[in-house]
């Protein structure tokens, strides 16, 4: 995706393939709002930013080369051409081309690992507008204040506290899997780091050995938090999906298009 640098932030052109409702309520993610502008705005890995579209152009406000460079390039995917991934996964699965077709402009976000984790963990048997506030309230109680916005707390923070003590968040259940998520984490039982580039039913097997994390939170982890694109999380809308609009594909046919296309009927089956 093309860019230059302007006294506004970095501004994308050609920006068909990245649409910022689609990308950031998807699913995906927890911590981007959208403003009655339009604008989308969140706390990514201790920065704060806020999009906005202008015509064709994308513009990540305040953004300057070496921020480009270093973290939004990666974190929006920018390298990664979405079009000819859209074109590769319907030709493997013609089943998808409505979907791909009236939600074109999905990007994969590259997620912080922990925070990935943490709030999939938060997600189930969730509604989003409920992980959304116990997300706020866990990042207000416990990362750093960057003025009047707050990080997403390391997991060796969490690492120190007991399951009881996260009872302000109304976590319910989930307080106690976040802290062995997060004691496994700090601890380096759970490697995430390693799990960008390990064999992917290796890291399956190792995210599911943290307490509560099972075959759905560590797919969403793999895909989300380490961006490896033949993940395909399946929860009850996708069984739902795949059973009737979506009968017949088979994620083992997409091959590293399997995670865009799960955001695709995910995406699709809500909100039709």
């Amino acid at each position: 995706m093309e860019y230059r640098i302007t006294d506004r932030g970095a501004e994308l052109t050609a920006c068909d393939a990245f649409d910022l409702k689609n990308t950031f309520e998807c699913g995906q993610c927890f911590r981007w709002d959208e403003a009655p502008d339009g604008s989308y705005s969140a706390v990514v890995r201790g920065r704060r930013v806020r999009l906005f579209r202008d015509g064709d152009i994308v513009v990540i406000e305040g953004a300057g080369e070496k921020d480009f460079d270093r973290l939004w390039k990666e974190y929006f995917d920018l390298d990664t051409d979405y079009e000819q991934l859209r074109c590769e996964m319907t030709e493997l699965c013609p089943e998808l081309s409505a979907a791909a077709s009236r939600l074109n402009g999905i990007r994969i976000l590259s997620q912080e690992p922990w925070e990935a984790l943490c709030s999939f963990i938060i997600s189930q048997n969730n509604n989003i507008p409920r992980i959304k506030g116990i997300v706020s309230r866990l990042c207000e109680s416990f990362g750093e204040d960057i003025g009047g916005v707050y990080s997403f707390p390391p997991a060796q923070v969490l690492a120190e506290y007991e399951p009881e003590q996260l009872a302000p968040l109304r976590a319910g259940f989930r307080a106690r899997y976040i802290i062995d998520a997060a004691r496994k984490v700090s601890s380096g039982e759970t490697d995430l780091e390693k799990m960008k580039t390990a064999p992917i039913e290796e890291c399956r097997r190792e995210l599911m050995k943290i307490t509560g994390v099972g075959a759905k939170v560590a797919e969403c982890t793999l895909l989300y938090g380490l961006h490896r694109m033949e993940a395909f999380p399946v929860d009850v809308w996708m069984k739902k999906a795949l059973a009737s609009d979506f009968a017949g594909v088979d994620p083992a046919r997409l091959g590293r298009t399997a995670g865009i296309a799960q955001q695709y009927i995910f995406h699709y089956t809500r909100n039709t």
